[in-house]
Parts: C-alpha cells; sequence; structure tokens
C-alpha cells in the first residue's frame, strides 16, 4: 500500500492544462480549453481514484513568460488537480517546431492531406529540440516508480529519448489523431519515419482511438523498421511493446447533468422561441481544414435545392471557433467558409428567414449545453477526425433520448456510435438526403438509436478509459519484467539437468540453423563442425534419450549432413520425416499448382534485389536475402511480405518471416504438429525443445504443457526459457549429459 501511495503521475503534452493571466499585479490561473485536459481534470475529480497517485505533475510547454511564472510562485499558490512544470522555449524555434514540424508537416499528412504537407528539415530540426528540452526537463524530474503518459503527435520523439537514459522507465503513449496508411506514411522522408516510430516505440504501450488506426501503426512499424507483431504486442529488439485501441470517452454525467441546469434550460428555451417551430441542425467545429465546413455547407445547399418543402421551416446554426490563425491555410479556409455562407444565405434567405445562422467565436460551456439541447440534428461530417468529442457531447447532453446525429464514416466516433447515420463527407448527395432522413426520423426511432448509444457511452466513459489505459501499462510492465526473467540462470539449468537425468525416456527437439550450427550467408554452407557432430553423437547415444533435429531444411541437404546419425530428422517444419531406423515419409496428398502463383513474385524480387536467391523444395519456397546490403534487404523484404499477404489471401498457405528468409508454404505443416507426432503414443517424461526462429515458437507452442522450451536470443516468445546465442545452445547441452 505504502508503494502505491507513492507513485506518481506524470502527463506530458504540448502545452499545459492551465495558462497565466495577470492583471494589475496579480497572476492567476486559469484552466485552458482542450479535450485532454477537460477529460483528465474529470477523471482526477472522482473520488474513487484519488489515492491512486500521491502527485499528479502536468509537464509541457508554457505559453506565458518565464518572468510571470516566477511571479506567481511567490505569490500564494492555488490549489490545482496537477502540479505543473512549465518548459520555457524559445519562440522561433517553437514556432517551426509546432507551426511548423507539427502543423504544416504532421497534421495535414496523418488527416490525408498530402498536398498541404510542408517538407522543411529545419522545422524538423526544431521538432528534434523540443522532444529533448521536454525530455530532459522530464528526466531532471523523475523519480523510481514514477508513471510517465505521454500525448499527442507533437511529442512522437519523447518516449525513445527518455528510455535512452530512463531504461527501466514506464511509459505510455497515446495519438489523439489519425495514425494514418502506411501509404501515406511513407511519404515523410527517411530519416523522420525512422525516428518517428522509434521514438514511439520507446513507450510500453502505444495507445489509438480506433482498430484502424493500430492496424495502420502495426504494419507501419514492420514495413518501416522489420518489427514483427502478434496479437498487438510488437517485438521491439529485447523490449515488448502493447498496442491496442483506447476510445476517447467524455465526462458523460458533466453533460447530462448540464442539461437540467437552471440557466441551460432557460439559453435553451430561447433559443427554440427565438426560431420558432423551426426544426434546428447544429453543428459546431474549430476552424480547420480537416473538419468539412464547406463540404458540409454544399451539402446543405444541396438540401436546400432538393427539398423546397424544408424552405422557412429549418434553420442551420453553424458554430466556428477560432484555431492556428497564424498560419495561413486556416485563415484561407475561413474567408472560403464565409464566402459560401454569404452565398447559400443570399440565394435562398426571405425576410422572414434566414437559413444558416454562422459564428466566428469560442461558445461558453453553458452556451454550447444548450445549443446541443435546442439542436434537432446535430450536423458533424469531418473529413478526417481521430475521434472527435462533439458527436458524444451531443449524445450525452440529449436527456429525453431524442435527436439525430449525422456523423461522418471518417470520424473515429464513427466506429463506437455506429447508430448516427453515418455518411460519407464528401457526398453531397447523401448528406443531403441525411439531412432529409434527419428531420423526418419518427421519435420512436430516434429514442430506440439515441439511447443504445447513450449506454454505450455511459459504459466506456472518461473514467474508463483512463483505468483501462493506466491497467494496460502496468499489465504490459509485468509481461516484460516476466519476458526478462526467461533467461536461463545456473539454478534453472540445475533444475533443468537434475530433471533430465531423473527421467526414464527423454526426448530432445533441436532446431538446425541458429541453434545447433550458427546462421550462415549460403544454406550450402551450413555444414556442422566435427565437434558439433561430436556432440549431437553423444546427445543421441545417451541410454533413454531420442534426439530429433527439426528443421526448415529440405530433406536431402539434413540427409547428407546428419543422417549418419541415430536420430529423428524432421525436414521442411513437418513436410518430411525420418525416424530412427525408418526410412523417409513424405506428406502426400498436397498438390503443389500453388507455387506457379508464387514463384514468379518471388524471382522478381530476387531480380530487384542483388545477393538474393529463391529456394524450392517439395512443399516450400524461400527467398533468402542473407547477403543483401542491410537497407535494401530490409525494404525489399518489407515489400515482398506485404506483395504475398494479399497474393495468398484465402489460400491455404502460410508466410514465415524468419531470419533473413521468408518462406511460404502448405499451411498446416509446421514444427508444432510434427513434433507432436514424434512423442504420440510414447510414455515420455522429458521433453527439451531449443530453437531460434519464429517457426520454432509453433513447437514451442504445442509442447507447451509437457515441454522445457528454450529461445535461443531474445524477444517475444512462448518458450518458458531463453539464451543469448548459438554458442550457449553447445553449452548447454554439454551441461546436460555430462
Amino acid at each position: 500500500m505504502e508503494e502505491t501511495l507513492q507513485k506518481r503521475l506524470i502527463l506530458v503534452s504540448n502545452r499545459l492544462p492551465y495558462h497565466l493571466q495577470e492583471r494589475h499585479n496579480k497572476v492567476t490561473l486559469h484552466q485552458s480549453d482542450g479535450g485532454l485536459v477537460t477529460a483528465l481534470k474529470s477523471y482526477f475529480e472522482s473520488e474513487v481514484i484519488q489515492d491512486d497517485f500521491s502527485e499528479k505533475i502536468w509537464l509541457g510547454s508554457a505559453d506565458f513568460p518565464e518572468k510571470r511564472w516566477i511571479k506567481y510562485q511567490t505569490q500564494s499558490a492555488e490549489a490545482t488537480y496537477f502540479k505543473i512544470e512549465p518548459i520555457f522555449i524559445d519562440a522561433r524555434i517553437y514556432n517551426k517546431y509546432y507551426n511548423g514540424f507539427c502543423n504544416a508537416t504532421l497534421w495535414p499528412l496523418f488527416h490525408y492531406f498530402p498536398s498541404y504537407v510542408v517538407y522543411e528539415n529545419e522545422t524538423f530540426r526544431c521538432y528534434e529540440e523540443v522532444n529533448k528540452l521536454m525530455a530532459d526537463q522530464l528526466i531532471s524530474i523523475y523519480k523510481p516508480g514514477d508513471v510517465i503518459w505521454v500525448h499527442d503527435y507533437q511529442l512522437f520523439l519523447l518516449p525513445a529519448l527518455i528510455r535512452e537514459k530512463i531504461p527501466d522507465a514506464t511509459i505510455g503513449f497515446f495519438l489523439h489523431i489519425p495514425f494514418p496508411s502506411f501509404e501515406v506514411f511513407r511519404l515523410l522522408h527517411k530519416r523522420w519515419k525512422e525516428a518517428i516510430i522509434k521514438g514511439i516505440l520507446g513507450a510500453d504501450l502505444v495507445g489509438f482511438h480506433t482498430n484502424e488506426y493500430v492496424q495502420h501503426f502495426l504494419k507501419t512499424v514492420r514495413m518501416v523498421l522489420g518489427y514483427d507483431h502478434q496479437y498487438r504486442s510488437i517485438e521491439a529488439g529485447n523490449r515488448i511493446v502493447r498496442v491496442d485501441l483506447f476510445p476517447l470517452g467524455i465526462d458523460y454525467k458533466k453533460f447530462s447533468d448540464a442539461a437540467l441546469e437552471e440557466n441551460v434550460i432557460e439559453k435553451k428555451n430561447e433559443i427554440v422561441k427565438n426560431f420558432g417551430e423551426r426544426k434546428i441542425i447544429f453543428s459546431v467545429d474549430r476552424l480547420d481544414y480537416t473538419k468539412g465546413v464547406t463540404h458540409r455547407l454544399s451539402g446543405f445547399e444541396k438540401f436546400l435545392q432538393k427539398h423546397p418543402e424544408w424552405h422557412e421551416k429549418v434553420v442551420f446554426v453553424l458554430g466556428v471557433v477560432p484555431s492556428r490563425q497564424i498560419i495561413s491555410k486556416y485563415n484561407e479556409r475561413r474567408k472560403l467558409i464565409e464566402e459560401q455562407v454569404g452565398r447559400i444565405n443570399g440565394k435562398y434567405s426571405t425576410l422572414q428567414w434566414q437559413p444558416i445562422i454562422y459564428r466566428y467565436s469560442h461558445i461558453q460551456f453553458d452556451e454550447l449545453c444548450a445549443l446541443y439541447q435546442a439542436a434537432d440534428v446535430a450536423l458533424i461530417t469531418p473529413l478526417r477526425d481521430g475521434m472527435n468529442l462533439v458527436a458524444k457531447e451531443y449524445i450525452a447532453s440529449r436527456v429525453k433520448s431524442d435527436g439525430v446525429l449525422i456523423l461522418s464514416e471518417l470520424a473515429g466516433a464513427a466506429s463506437e456510435i455506429g447508430e448516427s447515420l453515418i455518411i460519407n463527407p464528401m457526398d453531397e448527395d447523401e448528406l443531403s438526403e441525411s439531412i432529409n432522413e434527419a428531420l423526418r426520423m419518427p421519435m420512436e426511432e430516434q429514442n430506440e438509436r439515441m439511447k443504445l448509444m447513450q449506454q454505450r457511452l455511459i459504459e466506456y466513459d472518461v473514467t474508463h478509459w483512463v483505468d483501462d489505459f493506466l491497467f494496460q501499462l502496468d499489465d504490459i510492465k509485468q509481461e516484460q519484467e516476466y519476458e526478462m526473467g526467461k533467461f536461463l540462470s545456473d539454478e534453472s539449468i540445475e533444475k533443468i539437468v537434475s530433471a533430465y537425468k531423473e527421467a526414464s525416456n527423454r526426448y530432445i527437439f533441436l532446431d538446425y540453423d541458429g541453434t545447433v550450427v550458427p546462421l550462415v550467408s549460403h544454406p550450402s554452407k551450413a555444414k556442422p563442425e566435427d565437434e558439433t557432430l561430436k556432440l549431437l553423437h553423444e546427445v543421441s547415444s545417451c541410454e533413454r534419450t531420442t534426439l530429433t533435429i527439426i528443421s526448415g531444411r529440405e530433406s536431402k541437404s539434413l540427409n547428407e549432413w546428419v543422417g549418419d546419425l541415430p536420430i529423428n530428422i524432421v525436414a521442411e517444419h513437418g513436410a518430411a520425416i525420418r525416424k530412427i531406423g525408418e526410412p523417409w515419409v513424405y506428406e502426400e496428398d498436397h498438390s503443389e499448382s500453388w507455387k506457379k502463383f508464387i514463384r514468379p513474385t518471388l524471382e522478381l524480387f530476387s531480380k530487384r534485389c542483388p545477393g538474393s536467391f529463391v529456394e524450392e523444395k517439395n512443399l516450400t519456397l524461400a527467398w533468402h536475402y542473407r547477403n543483401v546490403d542491410n537497407d535494401i534487404a530490409f525494404s525489399r523484404s518489407r515489400e515482398l511480405l506485404d506483395n504475398l499477404y494479399h497474393l495468398i489471401r484465402n489460400a491455404n498457405l502460410h508466410i514465415i518471416d524468419g531470419n533473413k528468409v521468408i518462406e511460404v508454404r502448405i499451411a498446416g505443416i509446421d514444427k508444432g504438429a510434427a513434433s507432436k507426432r514424434i512423442i504420440a503414443g510414447k510414455n515420455v517424461d522429458f521433453i527439451l525443445a531449443i530453437g531460434d526462429d519464429r517457426t520454432d515458437e509453433d513447437m514451442f507452442r504445442a509442447l507447451a504443457d509437457k515441454a522445457i522450451t528454450i529461445k535461443v536470443g531474445s524477444g517475444l516468445t512462448h518458450a518458458k526459457y531463453s539464451l543469448p546465442n548459438q554458442g550457449q545452445v553447445i553449452q548447454f547441452l554439454n551441461q546436460l549429459i555430462h
């Protein structure tokens, strides 16, 4: 309990949750706007979690001068939920970092506006510098046991910078905007791509709003750094990084309760009275080209054109909140919106009616809640949005479970609240018809849809979001500690040797390349040394011991190299098996017709990648690239994998991304099935399985409840233990039998 009370939470974001104002020589603290600030403040106001952390610190860049901060500290500080740790950054560097790389490069690219992206090395240099300043400040205040939670695209590099200085730190990272497909992400410069992905993977847990963003990230990691994943866990060197979805919730109670407050009800009644019997459509957005406001206006104009019966019976209240006015694209967008509003109103207005009520300003909370309550329809149609909390706030505000939400399919929230009218924001006709459908929707259907969405948002509100993330962050740290504890200690080796000697019927399974012999540049050079053959003969000659070499190699080579030993041999992962004293048995009834579809692709990549070659086995095709320049090999291997995954879709084939080799083989043939066939019907009381490659994981899984399993090398594995390298395997086998 004492350890829990001493644990601190350090939140890191681009900006602090508070800003300082100075009037009449008095400095006061004010909460900043923003979904993250609101969400986390709501969470920490909850009495349920008050004792989870002894202290909450929020670190970020200051939007106030250092002199004002010093003056504030000399005055009586106000009580806040977060202790703030400001970083004061040179204005020129901050401008190039924030308005440059963050919002002129990353923001448009991650929102699928590649034509808006600015590529400048100087802005990336400033981006690196600010991330390093953040890291230095955090490291200076860090204490063992602290939980670090980094937020958003402005700080992609920060997790790795912290990890470099504090290897055992607990670090979470959450991205609040979309993560794009690899085809979009790859437009960044190579050095930028690698720095961003390496930076994010410094975290223990990486969170996104939707499964789509998770899948995009996993593929990008594979294509950029070559790290594979399993069950959303990435094997990043000697660390496991978990990736998952955590759709950001809202403080549901805050909005549902606000809708019942007297001043909100008064404002709502005033709005309704002003518009008489007219139906109200409402939307509110920051000024941003990603929000699709001009497309929304075009859709509304199309609605007025196609449905004249609604003229003078509906009004569209459009709120646009000022944002990033220093960036020219945003000012251009404001001009376009205002011109479009003026043109539509000029075309359709009458003396008694104006179809669009446009407002460009900040909206106070009580007024926003009143608009949510007054609106018959909420029109939320961004061209791309990480989540969009406005849609959720509208749902939470509808205390009578009425109203209709029209939502863009390109908003992250669409994956959660599918009972809304989901539309393509680029399609003016669909948007137009959805407005008509929403205005005509029977109350019974409105209630049914709204109640389902409300229940879902209640069950996964902001409290659940934070709890879920922090729980999984703690869980992955425990998993990492467990994996690190797998390396064979002297004590573990003694126990295994003791169990081996006491057993009456022992089976040992050894992979070949990387386990029995070192990895070599070409398959033909993998012949074992005399000392290795002597050791294998000693192991196989031990009384009550059966040795099996289980490999992905073809039977001819294995027969030539180890065929004279009294052992079982498994070739091509199980496609061919030779038991002691018996002839080779080959897998039957498997057509090789699939090879003619796969071989051309492998041969094409072999031609494009000098030094690589294609190896054909009975039931396997393999592309080897150990002899290729690392950069070229890596790039080509990721491209080939991507090609093959699409090529074999729905085929009875399996792709293995091995150690400098990519193999395609018949599904259902693997080392797991082969090892189980070897021991089937045998009264075995000791099983040992050792391997170094992904293909050996099938064996580890199949024998998990029966065997002592050992992975050669570090990384994510189903094996119970690990050994550092192939040389250690030889030492271990000598210890076992002597």
